[in-house]
């Protein structure tokens, strides 16, 4: 089981399965927030704990960005809506993970949400690479 939490601790995540890459994306958000996703399923091996306080794109709606609002940590993403199987979507923000050598060596997924909304192929690296 990965965990993490804010600066401050009082908000955190956890998955119960190791991803099997994180995502960098390049998106107006993403980028700012210089975030790297691990993404799963609300109540089904993803959880949050603490109070947490969202935000969201007024012009794009479709997902909120959950930060601490002690130490303005961001934790999570959550969709807006549910797929068509009722689950609804999460992402956690793994440069929180309280063990860092636990995320290292999982290998990094470039996306393109700023142009293509798309991955993009390339090099492969991992968390660590951006950590050093």
């Amino acid at each position: 089981m990965l965990t993490g939490h804010c600066l401050c601790g009082a908000a955190g995540w956890q998955l119960e399965d190791r991803p099997e890459a994180a995502t960098a994306c390049n998106c107006t958000a993403c980028r700012r927030y210089g975030v790297l996703w691990a993404y799963g399923w609300e109540d089904a091996g993803l959880s949050t704990s603490g109070d947490t306080r969202a935000w969201h794109r007024p012009e794009a709606a479709s997902m909120s960005f959950n930060h601490c609002p002690a130490c303005g940590c961001l934790l999570f993403g959550r969709a807006f809506a549910p797929r068509a199987d009722g689950r609804i979507r999460m992402a956690v923000n793994l440069r929180l993970a309280d063990d860092p050598a636990e995320v290292a060596s999982i290998p990094i997924r470039k996306f393109d949400g700023l142009g293509k909304f798309a991955p993009v192929p390339g090099d492969v690296r991992c968390v660590a690479d951006l950590w050093w």
